[in-house]
């Protein structure tokens, strides 16, 4: 679709335009001209919204969907139309379907189903067969079909010599792993963080220890193999404190946040609402600073919404029954935009494809045209009627937001939200 976009706002500190307020003009998915008072033509469709802005595509590098084998909770159509509504231009698929994501035919088959969406998909090769945490997974026959990446959904690998042995096979194709980290052992039955809100509510507690011994292990065989790792979604002070002393020693290591770990406390756990059942599981104040103080100094190298769609049956339920996790694509910008700087913002939600060695594409004449377009001066409550997912279990409800998405241009297409 060829589009002239009227006075926006350019918010891109590699573009030659950021900070300006400039018309783009895109002609075949390709950016023509950048500048002020561009003349209409017969052949551009044109967009002009107040207050408008525009950045790079948005990337989420945590998403899960559920086809094949949970198309109930949501399908890649859906998810990818979601994900476009919601200002992301390309999405990170986890590996948690039935079947696992384990073998490149898996690989094929979820990248064929995305193939006509405005939203680009990349998939996660699981880290092990059927992500049991026993052998390693076709990882090289994954990574030629189009896997970005390796690692097993939620799940923490035990077994520390096949996390050493994966660390040292994936260098030989630049290979990235990802490790989840939560020791089962420690965790046991905890269903909430370990602390006052969970000893008030008789939840049984997930103490921090359990996410920051698994880190400590994963960096010394980090420091001891070489090769690449990625921490997903980390929830204690003390974990940002662990991999901002390894990038210190120059380990490569990068890491994520939830939005809903920056946004929120186990307070919300009071009213023992499933929605907030998520994992790791909501900490402290004190943690959530320490993350958002992560973020500011770059320790922390991007923020996901880890939306995880679950059905009503398996959420709507007692708390210790119930399955972790939330939606959280549609709440992203809003949410963020009540805790960080703009800026800030944007570089969290754009390195996902600098981690995962995505190219990213500038804002700037003659580059492919790969943009988020939003506002940021609408205040607003979180409601159902804002959710596009197949699955509501949003841990946002009721919850103050700030901005709107307006939509995203992409692969030749302009999606509004």
């Amino acid at each position: 679709m060829n589009l002239i976009i009227r006075k926006a706002k350019i918010v891109d500190p590699k573009s030659p335009f950021h900070h300006q307020t400039v018309d783009v003009k895109i002609t075949h998915g390709i950016i023509e001209k950048i500048g002020v008072s561009i003349p209409s033509s017969d052949t551009h469709q044109e967009y002009q919204h107040d207050g408008l802005y525009l950045s790079q595509g948005w990337f989420d590098t945590s998403v899960s969907l559920g086809e094949p084998g949970f198309e109930d909770r949501e399908t890649i159509a859906n998810g990818l139309d979601v994900a476009a509504k919601s200002g992301f231009t390309g999405i990170a698929l986890q590996p948690n379907s039935n079947p696992i994501i384990d073998n490149q035919s898996q690989v094929h088959f979820v990248k064929q189903k995305a193939a006509n969406s405005a939203t680009e998909l990349f998939p996660i090769g699981a880290l092990t067969k059927d992500s049991e945490g026993k052998d390693l997974a076709e990882l090289f026959d994954m990574k030629n079909a189009g896997a970005v990446a390796f690692g097993d959904y939620g799940k923490s690998l035990a077994n520390a010599n096949l996390l050493k042995i994966a660390l040292q096979y994936t260098q030989d194709f630049d290979g990235l792993v990802i490790a989840f980290a939560q020791d089962d052992n420690i965790k046991g039955n905890g269903v909430a963080n370990e602390g006052i809100v969970s000893t008030r509510l008789g939840l049984k507690g997930i103490p921090n220890l359990a996410e920051e011994l698994i880190i400590a292990r994963n960096l010394f065989l980090l420091e001891y193999t070489g090769g690449k790792l990625h921490i997903p979604t980390i929830s204690t002070a003390k974990s940002v404190a662990l991999i901002k002393e390894a990038k210190a020693k120059g380990l490569n290591v990068t890491c994520s946040v939830t939005v809903h770990h920056l946004v929120l406390t186990d307070e919300k756990l009071d009213g023992f609402d499933t929605r907030y059942k998520v994992s790791p599981p909501l900490r402290t104040e004190t943690d959530r600073q320490a993350l958002i103080a992560g973020v500011l100094d770059n320790t922390i190298d991007c923020i996901t919404a880890d939306h995880n769609p679950i059905d009503i049956e398996h959420k709507k339920m007692e708390f210790d029954l119930a399955k972790n996790g939330t939606i959280g694509l549609e709440s992203t910008f809003g949410a963020l935009l009540t805790v960080l700087p703009l800026e800030k913002i944007i570089q969290k939600l754009t390195f996902g494809k600098t981690i995962l060695n995505i190219e990213n594409q500038e804002i700037k004449e003659n580059n492919t045209a790969n943009f988020s377009l939003f506002q940021i001066d609408a205040d607003w409550t979180f409601g159902k009627e804002n959710i596009a997912s197949k699955s509501k279990n949003s841990a946002f409800f009721g919850q103050a937001m700030k901005g709107k998405v307006l939509g995203i241009y992409n692969q030749g297409k302009f999606v509004l939200a």
